[in-house]
This record gives C-alpha cells, sequence and structure tokens, in this order.
C-alpha cells in the first residue's frame, strides 16, 4: 500500500501522507513510468476538491463508480448493534433454536479470543485494499453493455466505542465517505454535488465481516439456530436474523420503504469461527408517476486467513458477492452482480488520542 506521495505545492517539502492508502497495483495503473505516475497522482488529488467530475463525459463513469462503492463497498447493516461488554443473555424461557444459538455465539467469542480480549478493544484503525468487479446489466432476457471493468482501491477504517466510525473508501479516482457520530449515520461521495445521505446511527457492514467479533456477537445474541450446511468443506451451524417491523420502519425514508431484511451467520462446528456472512433486503421505492419499484439485494461474504491481533482473531480477506433484482409493474425488470475481494493490510487496536471529535458529521450536516 502506498501511503505517501510528493509534497502537491513544495518539491522540496516533506512528501505528502495519503488520507487512503492506495494499493500499489492502482499507483502502477496510473501511468507508463515513474514519473507519469506522480502527475497523474498529484492531478488526481487535486481534482477531489474541484469541480471537474461535474463534467457530462465524466458523470455516467462517477455514477458508475458509486454505485459499486454504495452498494458492495461501504453498506450498513440496518440494526443498531449495541457494544456492551458483556455478550451475555440468559437462556431461561428461550426456545431450543434461540438457546442453541446463544451457545454458538458463545463459542465464536471463545475463537475470537475470549470475552476478555474482546472487551480490551475500545477502538480500531483499519487500513486494507479492495478489487471490485461488476458483470453487464441483465435486462429481461437481454444483456446491456455498461462499461466496467477490475476497479481496485483502497481504504482506512476508525472506529470507537460506542457506535462511532469512518470509512474513507476510493476506487479509481471516487471517494466515498461514510461515518457515524453515535447519533446519526452518512455516506457521501467526494464527487457528488447531491445531498449527503444520513439516516440513524447504524454498523457498517464491514466490521461484521470477520473484523469485529464483537459486534458480530452481539448481533447474533438474539438469532435462532436453523440448521447445519457445508460451507466451503466445513460443517456448519446457521443462525438467523430476521429485522422486526419498528426498526424497517424506522429505516424506511419518505420515498422507499423496506419491507424484508433477513440476515444469516455460518458458524463453523471444527472452529467456532464464522465463516459466511449473509443478508438479503427488499426495498419499495415510489416513483414520479406513483408506480411501486422493488430493488431486491442479496448479499454474500465468505470470510477467510483469520490471524490474531493483539489477542483477537479476526478475518484478513474475504471476497463479497451481491447480486441485485429491480423489478416492478412499470419497470423493465433487470439483474446485476457484483463482486469485491478485499485484504486487511494493517489493524490497530485501541489508538491512543481518538476522541468523539474525530467523528463530526460534515459540516452542511451539522447546519441543517
Amino acid at each position: 500500500m502506498r501511503k505517501l506521495c510528493p509534497n502537491i505545492d513544495k518539491e522540496d517539502g516533506l512528501e505528502t501522507v495519503l488520507e487512503v492508502p492506495v494499493p500499489e497495483e492502482m499507483f502502477t495503473s496510473m501511468g507508463n513510468n515513474l514519473q507519469a505516475r506522480l502527475e497523474n497522482m498529484l492531478t488526481w488529488m487535486k481534482a477531489q476538491a474541484s469541480d471537474k467530475w461535474s463534467q457530462p463525459m465524466l458523470a455516467g463513469r462517477i455514477n458508475e463508480l458509486r454505485f459499486l462503492l454504495y452498494l458492495v463497498g461501504s453498506p450498513l447493516i440496518p440494526l443498531q448493534v449495541q457494544l456492551g461488554h458483556s455478550v451475555h443473555k440468559p437462556v431461561k424461557d428461550c426456545s431450543i433454536q434461540a438457546s442453541t444459538a446463544k451457545y454458538i455465539v458463545q463459542q465464536y467469542i471463545a475463537a475470537t479470543g475470549g470475552q476478555q480480549a474482546l472487551n480490551a478493544v475500545h477502538s480500531m484503525c483499519v487500513t486494507g485494499q479492495v478489487k471490485i468487479t461488476a458483470s453487464e446489466f441483465q435486462q429481461g432476457d437481454v444483456n446491456v453493455k455498461v462499461k466496467s471493468t477490475e476497479e481496485t482501491g483502497g481504504f482506512v477504517l476508525w472506529q470507537k466505542d460506542p457506535d462511532l466510525w469512518c470509512l474513507e473508501l476510493i476506487i479509481s479516482g471516487c471517494k466515498v465517505v461514510s461515518g457515524s457520530n453515535g447519533k446519526l449515520s452518512w455516506r457521501h461521495s467526494s464527487n457528488q454535488q447531491t445531498p449527503i445521505a444520513r439516516g440513524p446511527p447504524r454498523p457498517l457492514r464491514r466490521f461484521l465481516q470477520g473484523l469485529d467479533p464483537r459486534s458480530t456477537a452481539n448481533l447474533f445474541i438474539d438469532a435462532t439456530c436453523i440448521g447445519e450446511k457445508i460451507i466451503s468443506n466445513e460443517d456448519c451451524f446457521i443462525l438467523k436474523l430476521e429485522t422486526n417491523a419498528a426498526i424497517r420502519e424506522a429505516q424506511s425514508g419518505p420515498n422507499y420503504e423496506i419491507i424484508t431484511h433477513t440476515i444469516w451467520g455460518y458458524f463453523s462446528q471444527r472452529s467456532g469461527l464464522m465463516i459466511q456472512f449473509e443478508d438479503s433486503r427488499l426495498l419499495m421505492m415510489k416513483t414520479k408517476d406513483d408506480s411501486d419499484v422493488f430493488w431486491e439485494t442479496r448479499t454474500e461474504s465468505v470470510m477467510d486467513d483469520y490471524k490474531y491481533t493483539d489477542g483477537v482473531n479476526i478475518a484478513h480477506s474475504g471476497k463479497t458477492s451481491v447480486t441485485v433484482f429491480r423489478y416492478g409493474e412499470q419497470s423493465s425488470n433487470h439483474k446485476r452482480q457484483i463482486e469485491e475481494k478485499w485484504k486487511i493490510e494493517d489493524v490497530d487496536f485501541n489508538v491512543w488520542g481518538l476522541t468523539k471529535d474525530d467523528f463530526i458529521p460534515p459540516s452542511d450536516m451539522q447546519t441543517s
């Protein structure tokens, strides 16, 4: 990961520290030689603060990248995960399926380092790289050409208890910033002229992809065990969690409604670790002509390369597959598939000096 580049304003000054480290592969693709790559890197950095990206010839390209970043790079889970230090709930008056799930979660806690190790983590900083690819649109029985190649990028993620986090994610010159200050969450693009998306505090899906075991345990402590399945040659227990009506209503907006959102976790019977995480969401949107359009998103993440960092066992790589369906009476049905591969480069726990002031929303949200 490249973290430095030449000083933009003073050639003899200290090197500029990149806000988001970028993979060497992304830097290499910026030119045929080192000089060209450095010049293109500087041009790209300056363009982040300009209106260059609003030009019509680039608008389609940026909209495509933003679609990929929002959908697979920085999605949120519509549940407020409680980050209490004690992940334990009594099994009295529970069904067999619910009490079995609580036992599986306790085994998962042990497999990821134990309650004491998880409780010792109060904040984290994670850097990593991603590769995102997307298929063509399938409209009915016809494939619609969309210029989309493999996009390479990097991200930096900051987190602090409780409900404080900030993600900066860059691919191919498009940057998305997502965050939560404990009272609300937001998401916007540096190349975006439209209003910032906002809502109640929610966890980033990336936390639940083997990166934050305590959040994962808190999420599934209220789940039920619905059976077993073989995943990647591993016998796994399946834990299922349904989002209730009150939460769905709170997450819905004036022009859309969340109909269902279901989450599954697949926990290895051998190691106790979660090796697959799935969720499925059905969204209904109102169009200008008052017709209903439905968006169904199915997301599946497979975690790999579990390694210990300061006594906590987290996944350092994985793959996420997303399938998007769009259909409705007045809408052309279409389908698209997207895949993200990620790799964690560096993880630091209990970052010194990290405060609430590091998670302040954008200025236009504070004044609105």
